[in-house]
């Protein structure tokens, strides 16, 4: 009988660093600044405290704008990925680095390089959450600007990883030899040696960094599009999902673990992360009022009329926050109030979603406030720790995901609570390591080594 067999399910954990969004909640005289480097180094050491499996950084390319204005709950304060990740490495000694780097505005020779010197750097650290750009407002800040649609972004993603891969492959690991005797650095002239070419690309040289310690960094996908669960199945090592309650959690990671065998894989060789927020209280009770009051933090008046104004797309700045929904109707087309939030494609019928929003309104008396506080809501873990600690442990157990990726409202201490009074509760029941068990992500994700290039079907990935 194996040793994983033995064991409880094991809930894998990981920290979110948000930045400036309207999930934090950066007036809290308790918070910290978002792109100061302490703040980041104190984030990922409390994580690590915690034995969790990794830091996850998301990618804000452009300063998203709110009817013509820069929208100030958004985005603001998320520095260069790689350099905050370069650094935090030299903090930390186990703690996995995971990074949001774009397939649609950059070049996989440049992405491969840095995230092999970053898993060099951390000695086998590294992980790459491979996501897409949908809009051309984001594209305005690189030079092929918006360009692709829909499909043509995954196709130009699978190529992306695909190169990437081949890149990172292009060393076997044995190369150097550096024998300072004999003045041999190379066993063989030649290492990294690659051709790509496709549709996308059309590449050739040597890669300049010889293989890493994890051969290359543990693959992340977000996203939850038909495309994007394909994309994962077929390629990813985790994904980075929404879904962090049962009744959505269960459906999608059956839903993406049967995708696997079409593609060769196991179920346990892609793990199931939703985002989780939490609340902590001494008792219940106590936890669900200060809910309510991050809640209302999180959704000032200002920002519940930019909610409104988002669907309805059209200025509403007039209204009372406290008062009733417009009783006009959203403009249908292009959308002119909100440029670079992807929130807004989730109102694919806006007035499909205003009918539903007054009639929710109506029926339990909501001002519009009070209905984008419901509409928008965050919290996944709210209670005592004991509480929590039960509901995290249940939502593992059903099989609604393999782990959680917790975002704090407060950075960078509000990591704090859930690592100092849950994370106890978990490893006292035998359901969270600790004590790190191996030196690489992988190792913490409980993901097999991959096999020396030389062992390999296909570029990739596929096992022989």
């Amino acid at each position: 009988m194996s040793r994983h067999s033995t064991r409880k399910r094991q809930v894998h954990l990981a920290a979110h660093f948000p930045g400036v969004n309207n999930t934090t909640v950066w007036s809290d005289p308790a918070a910290g600044s978002h792109i100061d480097p302490d703040s980041f180094v104190r984030f990922a050491q409390t994580a690590e405290r915690g034995k969790l499996d990794f830091m996850f950084l998301a990618e804000g390319l452009r300063l998203r704008e709110h009817a013509g204005r820069i929208y100030d709950l958004d985005v603001v304060g998320r520095p260069d990925t790689f350099t905050i990740l370069a650094a935090l490495a030299g903090v930390t000694t186990h703690l996995g680095l995971t990074g949001t780097i774009n397939s649609t505005f950059n070049e996989p020779y440049e992405v491969a390089r840095q995230f092999a010197t970053l898993d060099h750097l951390s000695e086998g650290r590294a992980a790459w959450n491979v996501v897409t750009s949908w809009d051309a407002f984001t594209g305005e800040n690189f030079r092929r600007g918006g360009f692709l649609g829909a499909g043509q972004r995954y196709d130009r993603a699978r190529s992306f990883l695909e190169t990437a891969l081949e890149l990172f492959d292009s060393w076997r690991g044995d190369e150097v030899v550096a024998d300072q005797a004999t003045g041999q650095f190379l066993r063989a002239p030649g290492p990294g040696a690659f051709s790509h070419r496709d549709a996308f690309f059309d590449i050739a040289g040597h890669t300049t960094v010889p293989r890493s310690p994890q051969g290359r960094p543990v693959v992340f996908q977000a996203g939850d599009s038909e495309e994007g669960r394909e994309f994962a199945a077929e390629h990813a090592d985790a994904i980075f999902s929404r879904h962090a309650t049962l009744e959505e959690g269960q459906p999608f990671y059956a839903d993406v673990k049967a995708r696997l065998a079409k593609f060769g894989r196991q179920r346990d060789e892609l793990l199931v992360l939703p985002a989780a927020t939490f609340v902590l209280g001494d008792t219940d009770a106590e936890a669900e009022e200060l809910a309510r009051e991050v809640r209302r933090a999180q959704v000032s008046g200002a920002t519940a009329i930019v909610f409104l104004e988002q669907v309805w797309n059209r200025d509403l700045s007039h209204l009372d926050p406290d008062g009733p929904l417009p009783d006009v109707d959203p403009v249908v087309g292009e959308q002119v109030m909100s440029q670079g939030r992807a929130s807004v494609r989730m109102h694919r019928d806006p007035l499909a979603t205003a009918k539903a929003w007054r009639e929710r309104a109506e029926a339990e008396g909501l001002s519009i406030r009070e209905l984008m506080i419901e509409q928008t809501a965050r919290q996944t873990f709210v209670g005592s720790p004991t509480t929590v600690a039960d509901q995290v442990e249940h939502l593992v157990e059903a099989e609604a995901s393999d782990g959680f990726i917790l975002v704090p409202h407060l950075t960078p201490g509000g990591l704090d609570p859930f690592v100092d009074q849950v994370v106890p509760i978990l490893q006292e029941r035998g359901v969270h390591r600790t004590e790190y068990e191996g030196t690489t992500l992988r190792d913490h994700l409980g993901l097999r080594p991959l096999p020396a290039p030389g062992l390999l079907t296909t570029t990739t990935g596929a096992r022989a």
